[in-house]
């Protein structure tokens, strides 16, 4: 379970990608060493699963996306997944229950484009059906932060940890100062 300096941790390194260990200690008002060890044990336990720049889809030119759900035959999944995957198109998909077997989202350059890209996924024997509906816009971007900070506040703050928050002047404010 994580807890409130985890979260602190995790949202420094969302806020501010490029900053290492030294910066983020500065920013959490925690010491480095812990800084250091927290991120490990957040690596280990594949909570933080990369530092890969975000790509924003649209502006990469690829301004068609989809969902697509598909029916697939019984007993294959492991083949759809293999051949999910050697489509480029496919920019994540899901097992999932309810009407469909497998969701996902594609994206493309043009309708034409992801027409093309709808036809070539179902000419697969694995898959029966498919239905897409096409993106208009987002309306919230992909976060995880809010459910993990929800959750670290019910927990209670972790030990010797300290709100890096400062009021004008440099002074830590008094909750700081109660810690």
């Amino acid at each position: 379970m994580l807890d409130e300096l985890d979260v602190a941790l995790l949202k420094t390194l969302r806020d501010h990608p490029r900053a290492g260990q030294l910066e983020a200690s500065r920013l959490t008002g925690v010491a480095r060493a812990t800084v250091q060890s927290r991120i490990q044990k957040l690596e280990t336990a594949g909570v933080v699963t990369g530092y890969g720049p975000d790509i924003d889809l649209r502006a990469a030119g690829y301004t068609v996306q989809a969902f697509v759900t598909l029916e697939i035959a019984q007993g294959a999944l492991d083949a759809v997944q293999e051949e999910l995957e050697g489509h480029s198109s496919v920019v994540e998909a899901f097992a999932t229950t309810g009407a469909g077997d497998v969701l996902c989202r594609m994206a493309a350059r043009s309708q034409e484009e992801l027409q093309q890209a709808l036809l070539d996924i179902t000419r697969s024997p694995s898959i029966a059906r498919s239905m897409s509906v096409v993106i208009l816009s987002t309306v919230v971007e992909p976060r995880s932060l809010p459910l993990l900070e929800a959750h670290a506040r019910a927990g209670g703050r972790a030990p010797g940890y300290r709100r890096a928050d400062r009021s004008p002047g440099g002074k830590r404010d008094a909750e700081d100062r109660q810690t």
